[in-house]
């Protein structure tokens, strides 16, 4: 190898498990490192557009993978020589996106251009069994980030997480509830009614897909949702206006208040509960369904609702 390939170096530190790496630290980050675990190569270049999505999900999985890969990320442009000590070496980056994975100091898998994330999970499972190591389905891992980048507001990524755990267990309830939340976040409540169509007939009842189900009602009430003061003043003008109160709370959910909205259909139910079909009621629950079952709206909700079935 050239002796930008080449040379002695101390053993790679504990360090992030992405990294951008350029000509001066490739021994290190990549040769090295990959003694100890193996390393996705990223090749990539600002100009690039199909490298603004693989980037992310690459890193994406290399996180979920906890440990057993890391990943280099190497902008071709600013370390041209790099990439023409590579193509010596039988490496050339005919384009880019470039993906090459390295195990004991050497190349061993690649491949060219944007993968979806189930590809991508799979590329590199191979890769850490290739290494010896074991890649485990990952599932829950996988789960719990896409559930952070929801949180986050990384709903594109998160549906991408998703829809990856959908391709390694199509019967993940979870994943289908969260694939249809990420849709509802991105304000397409159309698609993410379809997700959940889709779902196996044996998961179908499953608390993570009704919970979602509850989701896309609550966001198309809040599409026709009133103006919260408006309504609020049209029921302290007049208390026995059931339609203005349950307008008002769809209203308050809608804006983000669930307490305020479980409080408002709370009284709507005591003063009369069979108002409507009982539609107080059946809009709490449909509160409660959408939220965690240990969410204090809830777990308050329900009680005083017990305290007045009960009383």
């Amino acid at each position: 190898m050239m002796d930008i390939l080449g040379g002695a170096g101390a053993p790679t530190p504990a360090g992030d498990l992405i990294k951008d790496v350029t000509e001066a630290t490739f021994m290190q980050d990549v040769v090295e490192a990959s003694m100890q675990a193996p390393v996705i190569v990223d090749f990539w270049a600002p100009w690039c557009g199909p490298c603004k999505t693989l980037g992310p999900a690459l890193e994406a999985a290399v996180t979920r993978a906890n440990g057993a890969v890391t990943m280099a990320k190497i902008d071709v442009d600013q370390n041209q020589r790099l990439a023409q000590a590579l193509a010596q070496q039988g490496l050339p980056l005919q384009s880019i996106p470039t993906v090459v994975a390295f195990v004991q100091g050497r190349p061993i898998d690649m491949f060219q251009g944007a993968l979806p994330p189930s590809e991508i999970d799979a590329f590199l499972k191979k890769v850490i069994e290739a290494a010896g190591g074991e890649a485990g389905d990952g599932l829950g891992e996988a789960l719990e980030a896409a559930e952070e980048m929801l949180a986050e507001g990384a709903a594109a990524d998160a549906a991408q997480t998703f829809a990856a755990v959908l391709g390694e267990d199509d019967k993940n309830a979870a994943a289908y509830g969260g694939l249809a939340r990420a849709h509802i976040a991105m304000e397409d409540l159309d698609q993410a009614e379809a997700i959940l169509n889709g779902a196996p007939a044996e998961i179908s009842d499953a608390p993570e897909i009704e919970a979602a189900r509850a989701q896309i009602e609550l966001a198309r009430q809040a599409q026709n949702a009133g103006p919260v003061a408006d309504l609020r003043a049209k029921v302290e003008a007049d208390p026995a206006d059931h339609a203005a109160r349950f307008d008002l709370a769809q209203a308050l959910h809608a804006a983000g208040d669930a307490e305020a909205a479980v409080t408002e259909l709370l009284e709507l139910f005591r003063r009369d509960r069979e108002w409507n079909d009982g539609a107080a009621k059946a809009q709490l629950f449909t509160i409660f369904e959408a939220l965690p079952a240990n969410d204090p709206v809830v777990l308050n909700g329900r009680r005083k609702l017990s305290s007045m079935i009960f009383a």
